[in-house]
């Protein structure tokens, strides 16, 4: 049990005494007794194609009614319209396009490199993500539900939070045995949890706890870390009640047909990342090939078991290429200093694993990702559900951008741009089990929208804090789309105000620091 409170300690962003509370400011208007958005265009989440223009009617938290007002290009008969009561407001949203909200799913708030929580929120919420699963509640469960009351009572401009402890949390000592592990997870609920990750411990262990987490009704994710892989992959944690797991961790090896364990180097050493991550490039080849009888086997028995898989592409991108993830533009006006200090090459930070990263290693990362895009497609196309999560702050990857990145990583894996929606959606709010109210855009849902300016299915960059280039007809260069209102519980805020702020924080930061941004090695 002693490894896993160490991978817990290398993964998660435990460092409660840094993280900053956020601000009790409120950024956002509203709720108002009646809210209509007006004109948009609607993509519902469902999977529904785009319709429109329609006028969307909200009384302060709930979507009463969707009313389709006319036809694109034809002046809308303003008869047909919903009536604003007294003390309602209007959103003239014409031309403009309408999103569920964001579910991110695996989403840490900040840590000892990031440790103002409202820049986290910010960028998020920014970005139109209006609820974050936060996998091993790293600040602490008490810091993390204080902090999801305080955006449920919309106290704090920042995303709906779901709290997953770390596996053994708090515990006072290892958790060795079966009866240990029932009595952690029964705690875990009783101090408000909404679920658990895991990380791995030994099967009996796992087996334990995991029943006895669904037994209870709570929801569970995990890492299926290289340390107890061997003796316990996806396929066990599945059988066992586990609900979705993350990154690709336990499902190679559960694939395996020639063999028991990775083939590991002979000096690998899992305390150096750059073997850890080195390696790992290679794994997706050591397992069945598509579409073989075995990878059939495995697919098809975690689709009957409702299975959630959440892959964070994006999170893993700079192992294919390195110069794209560390020079993505945006880290010049949104990274924080203490940030970018993180990703730089170390042998201590997490994720900074570049010792000696190059051709050789993205090259095969690149087949690797080839290999783990291809079962996420089939499982998708198999009617399994596929989530979308960042877990942004390492390697390169900052929140909020990172999640539109793993919305175009999707895409590239061959999802059409609906199905990539959905995946962000609702898919995300029924492995939280809340898509009775979150998720799509539907008459007695939550009023949780992302409003932009471009159409997202055409282009997917366009919901990038940044924008997309484009080129007008009268060939000006020009910064088209960036999320214009995030509505989060009836209450719209300006994204590219939020995202304002976040660079004053930045410049703020910056300024006490003396900081210029420059790249590994470079004097």
């Amino acid at each position: 049990m002693r490894k896993l409170f160490f991978v817990f300690l290398l993964c998660s962003t435990l460092t409660k005494a840094q993280v900053l509370k956020s601000p009790e400011v409120k950024d956002g208007d509203g709720p108002y007794p009646q809210l209509i958005i007006r004109g948009v265009t609607l993509i519902n989440g469902t999977g529904a194609p785009p319709i429109g223009p329609v006028d969307i009617v909200v009384k302060q938290n709930r979507i009463i009614n969707i009313a389709t007002v006319g036809y694109p290009g034809v002046p809308i008969n303003e008869a047909r319209r919903p009536k604003l009561e007294p003390g309602g407001k209007e959103l003239n949203c014409t031309g403009l396009y309408l999103l569920p909200g964001f579910v991110d799913m695996h989403g840490h708030i900040g840590g000892g490199q990031a440790p103002n929580a409202e820049y986290v929120f910010k960028l998020w919420m920014a970005h139109g993500v209006t609820t974050v699963r936060d996998p091993s509640a790293g600040n602490g469960l008490d810091w993390v539900l204080e902090h999801k009351a305080k955006s449920l009572a919309n106290k704090i401009t920042a995303p709906r939070i779901f709290a997953y402890t770390a596996f053994g949390q708090g515990a006072k000592e290892p958790i060795v045995t079966a009866d240990q592990a029932r009595a952690w997870v029964i705690d875990n609920k009783n101090k408000g949890a909404d679920g658990i990750k895991f990380f791995g411990a030994a099967p009996e262990v796992m087996d334990a706890a995991l029943r006895k987490n669904k037994d209870l009704g709570l929801r569970s994710a995990c890492h299926h870390a290289q340390m107890n892989v061997a003796q316990w992959n996806v396929l066990h944690s599945a059988r066992a009640g586990l609900t979705s797991m993350e990154h690709w961790y336990g499902l190679p090896e559960a694939l395996f047909t020639n063999q028991t364990v990775q083939n590991f180097a002979l000096d690998y050493n899992y305390q150096n990342e750059m073997h850890r991550f080195g390696d790992a490039g290679t794994l997706w080849k050591q397992a069945a090939p598509p579409f073989s009888d075995h990878w059939n086997k495995v697919m098809n028995e975690l689709l009957a078991l409702n299975f959630t898989l959440d892959p964070t592409f994006n999170i893993y991108e700079a192992n294919r290429d390195l110069h794209r993830a560390r020079r993505a533009e945006w880290h010049e006006d949104y990274t924080l200093p203490s940030l970018w200090a993180f990703y730089q090459p170390s042998k201590i930070s997490h994720g900074s694993y570049w010792h000696s990263w190059g051709t050789e290693q993205e090259v095969q990362w690149r087949e690797n990702y080839r290999l783990w895009m291809t079962f996420v497609n089939e499982y998708k196309n198999r009617g399994g559900r596929v989530t979308t999560g960042s877990d942004s702050g390492f390697i390169y990857q900052l929140y909020g951008f990172a999640y539109i990145r793993e919305l175009e990583l999707l895409r590239e894996a061959g999802f059409h741009p609906i199905e990539v929606i959905r995946s962000a959606t609702l898919y995300g709010a029924q492995a939280l089990g809340v898509d009775k109210d979150l998720g799509s855009v539907e008459v007695g849902k939550l009023a949780d929208f992302v409003i932009v300016e471009e159409n997202p299915l055409a282009n997917l960059q366009t919901l990038y804090g940044t924008g997309a280039i484009k080129l007008t007809d009268d060939n000006k260069v020009v910064r088209a789309g960036g999320v214009k209102f995030t509505v989060k519980d009836g209450i719209v805020y300006d994204a590219k105000k939020l995202l304002a702020d976040v660079k004053k924080i930045v410049d703020e930061e910056k300024r006490k620091a003396g900081f210029t941004l420059k790249q590994p090695g470079v004097e």
